[in-house]
């Protein structure tokens, strides 16, 4: 799912943090009783027609509150004895994906299909609306396939290789509205594309950009590295938490616009940024947790592994004149033990670690590489809360503690769940922590990673 890595903190008051946390309509859920039956006065939860072959929501079918608890439920099973609040849940739980794959073929008869794949297996289950999905890219989706018919275009067949269109990516942006649609070809070649191109915007003029992505390979993967650009500037932008993003194919964005903004505030609020820390966003992706820190901090360090995601990230900082932030491309362990082993003139003090891991979670080394770098705070945010809770105890060995959990609901009628976790470093009697270099403004002291950064 992504980039890279983050973490948050601690509330005596459980009371009063809930309240703050919980919107009227959530309180009002949450006082009903959770159990499998519907209660008294309580809507009845939309079902999906395609839901059992797809498996792509869990929870069809059950109420959303039951949904919230269930899933805090599972939170504090993985985390262990710690504080976890209630799960920060949305007003309306639908249509909030801003990114729609559809595979295309065929079925029996020959008809063309589009849809997602049968869960463990390619075969495509034909959806023509989801109710989880961006509305708009479900009928721009269903645009191209009736011009895929008149056009003569052939779909992708797996088995035998033969065929020309595989998938349709839509991407929308939230704030802006603008539209990003990406047609996934084993060929740089679309038949007709002049035409083909005017008639999709004939039919959808919200659309601000058309991109052919060319993927030859036998591979999962949905996307190639190619992109051509058809129409427009192959990218959409939209803003979040203040500052506006470029959007490729290829990028990596939450796929839950308005709950990443809740995530995001969430995280910064367990930072406890004052204007005079200095912060690392490790495993940046397009610099959107950094770029948040850095209107609430002193100087920002970005690391990232993807050198597409780094060129959007350096664009994306300097559209919005963030000038206290610098991006380095490279493995952010390695990064942060070089900075540990660099010049004493030129060590930095960490103050705040921003960590966000893929559902895998996060790697010893790398939680080595933390724990020397020695920041006062590590704010971790998890897309897993079972490699969450694998990731806390080994923080636990090398000195950090974690002390309270928020989740916050990304994916509504999904079992999945993210969570802020902060943690703290303990402070221990008579001993010295001579790892720590002077504070203040200073270079890296990596110009490996400079040197690759000038090559992105």
């Amino acid at each position: 799912m992504k980039g890279q890595l983050s973490q948050q903190r601690r509330d005596g008051n459980q009371k009063k943090t809930y309240r703050n946390h919980q919107t009227e309509n959530q309180m009002q859920v949450q006082k009903k009783v959770v159990s499998g039956k519907k209660q008294p006065g309580e809507k009845k939860e939309l079902q999906c027609p395609f839901a059992q072959k797809c498996g792509g929501c869990q929870y069809q079918g059950m109420p959303y509150a039951q949904q919230l608890e269930k899933k805090r439920q599972i939170v504090k099973e993985c985390v262990g004895d710690m504080l976890v609040h209630p799960v920060l849940g949305m007003e309306k739980p639908t249509h909030y994906r801003n990114k729609v794959h559809a595979a295309f073929g065929r079925d029996k008869k020959g008809n063309v299909i589009s849809g997602v794949y049968e869960n463990g297996s390619h075969r495509i289950v034909p959806v023509t609306q989801c109710m989880i999905e961006d509305a708009r890219a479900d009928a721009v989706i269903a645009t191209i396939r009736d011009l895929i018919k008149s056009f003569k275009i052939k779909t992708y067949d797996e088995d035998s290789g033969y065929g020309l269109l595989r998938h349709v990516m839509v991407r929308t942006a939230h704030v802006t509205g603008e539209m990003l649609v990406v047609l996934v070809l084993v060929s740089p070649i679309l038949p007709a594309k002049n035409h083909f191109v005017k008639a999709l915007r004939q039919k959808h003029p919200e659309i601000t950009s058309i991109v052919l992505n060319v993927n030859d390979r036998h591979t999962s993967m949905v996307l190639g590295e190619r992109n051509i650009i058809l129409y427009g500037k192959g990218y959409i932008e939209d803003e979040l938490c203040g500052n506006r993003y470029r959007i490729s194919p290829n990028s990596f964005y939450q796929v839950n616009s308005i709950q990443t903004k809740v995530l995001y505030e969430k995280a910064m609020e367990y930072a406890k940024l004052t204007g005079k820390e200095t912060v690392i966003d490790a495993y940046c992706g397009i610099g959107t947790i950094g770029m948040t820190a850095a209107a609430r901090a002193k100087q920002v360090i970005g690391i990232e592994l993807n050198p597409s995601a780094v060129r959007d990230a350096i664009t994306n900082a300097k559209h919005c004149s963030c000038k206290n932030i610098t991006f380095y491309q490279g493995d952010a362990g390695e990064y942060m033990r070089e900075m540990v082993a660099g010049a004493k003139a030129e060590r930095q003090e960490i103050d705040v670690v921003f960590m966000d891991p893929p559902r895998s979670g996060s790697s010893e080394m790398f939680m080595d590489a933390v724990a020397l770098l020695a920041p006062k705070r590590v704010v971790y945010i998890s897309c897993d809360p079972h490699t969450l809770g694998r990731d806390l105890k080994y923080f636990r060995k090398k000195g950090y503690k974690a002390l309270e959990c928020q989740p916050v609901d990304m994916f509504p009628y999904t079992d999945k769940i993210e969570a802020v976790v902060v943690l703290c470093r303990e402070e221990r009697t008579g001993q010295k922590n001579e790892r720590k270099g002077k504070s203040g403004v200073a270079k890296s002291g990596n110009y490996r990673y400079k040197e690759k950064l000038r090559k992105v």
